[in-house]
């Protein structure tokens, strides 16, 4: 009777140790995943800062169904842009602009009818007309091929609306000029009226 007893006991002594153990380790996986989950929270919350910070300011107008003033991821593109305005109208043209055109912070992009009987300034980076803006940059008295209108354009030597319309157009389709040479891509602009403009052309 004595040596069952002893077995008796020695076999709950076993289950206890084996229970205690499995609680032991349960919980130490337990609290390891929420420590994981804790490091997570914290690393996608530092991503999110960031990319909040890496935003540009648009102004959208024209065939868009809802125009006004938006906030894009820095690199965005136009059709980036008009996604965001709830896509184009009826009646837009967007044959004439650039959709993969990358937008840059305080511009406005115009989204053009198909009823638009004259050239306009499709992507523009002043800050309208009317608007006196003071130039304080060392080239102030060069026009600006990227940035500068139509009328400004026509200030320069032999450049007449017909061509200044074809400069707008020309960097409303490609871009940016890269440099003052790229001009000379631009239909009627030879290397004859490049050299006359050159000296009062900045980019």
């Amino acid at each position: 009777m004595k040596n069952f007893d002893k077995k008796l006991l020695i076999i709950f002594i076993s289950i206890l140790i084996i229970i205690c153990v499995s609680i032991y380790f349960f919980t130490k996986d337990e609290d390891t995943n929420i420590l994981l989950s804790n490091e997570l929270y914290t690393v996608d919350n530092t991503d999110n800062t960031n990319e909040d910070l890496e935003t540009i300011m648009v102004h959208i107008d024209g065939e868009v169904v809802t125009p006004g003033i938006i906030s894009l991821k820095a690199g965005s593109r136009i059709a980036d842009a008009i996604q965001a305005c709830g896509g184009t109208t009826d009646i837009s043209d967007i044959s004439k602009i650039n959709l993969a055109y990358e937008l840059k912070d305080g511009q406005k992009v115009y989204i053009p009818s198909i009823y638009d009987v004259e050239d306009v300034e499709y992507i523009q980076n002043d800050a309208g007309n009317n608007v006196i803006i003071p130039d304080t940059s060392s080239s102030s008295a060069l026009v600006n091929i990227n940035s500068a209108t139509q009328a400004e354009l026509e200030t320069l030597p032999g450049i007449g609306p017909s061509t200044a319309a074809k400069i707008i157009d020309y960097r409303n389709k490609n871009g940016d000029f890269k440099n003052i040479e790229d001009i000379m891509n631009v239909s009627g602009i030879g290397e004859s009226k490049f050299n006359n403009i050159k000296d009062y052309i900045c980019i």
